[in-house]
């Protein structure tokens, strides 16, 4: 019984700790399937500097999901659990499981922050600003880079820098 019990709790907190937006659908060098093989204005810009951000991300989905799956882990547990004395008291403990694990689930957070940079650009004389997900390291400040607009005042500066691989050591 103690097994059982460590493997809910272990698999609850598995599905809370993987709950969260990782923002990767909006770095600049992703596209929708919309994007593929189709014609989208670009133009090449100069970057100036490149600063950390913090980009907060909508986690709606995975709060949702992990509401759900923290209710079904609780019925389960808690049916598995009641088991052990009679009929009625696994289905009391499966309502009860559920309810407990459905308010765990909704504890993860609506909202995430996720690594972005703000990077600072000049075209045509002029400077702007464009704030992406991303990391520092894929963006070199004084080269230039080429701009892609995929739809209205969406500006996605391609990374003209490689972040060096961690060692493995």
């Amino acid at each position: 019984m103690k097994l059982c019990n460590r493997t809910l709790s272990l698999s609850f907190a598995a599905v809370l700790a993987g709950c969260q937006a990782s923002g990767a659908q909006y770095q600049a060098n992703v596209f929708d399937a919309s994007q593929v093989n189709t014609q989208q204005p670009a133009r090449t810009i100069t970057i100036i500097t490149v600063s950390p951000a913090q980009i907060v991300l909508s986690n709606k989905d995975n709060q949702k999901a992990a509401t759900m799956a923290g209710g079904l882990l609780g019925v389960i547990g808690g049916a598995v659990l009641g088991a052990n004395h009679n009929t009625d008291t696994a289905i009391a403990g499966g309502v009860a499981g559920g309810a407990l694990g459905a308010l765990g689930g909704s504890m993860v957070n609506d909202k995430t922050l996720v690594e972005g940079v703000l990077i600072g650009y000049s075209e045509n004389g002029q400077t702007f600003t464009s704030t992406q997900v991303g990391h520092a390291c894929e963006f070199k400040p004084g080269e230039i880079s080429l701009m892609v607009t995929t739809r209205a005042n969406e500006t996605r500066i391609q990374p003209n820098a490689v972040c060096p691989e961690a060692s493995n050591s």
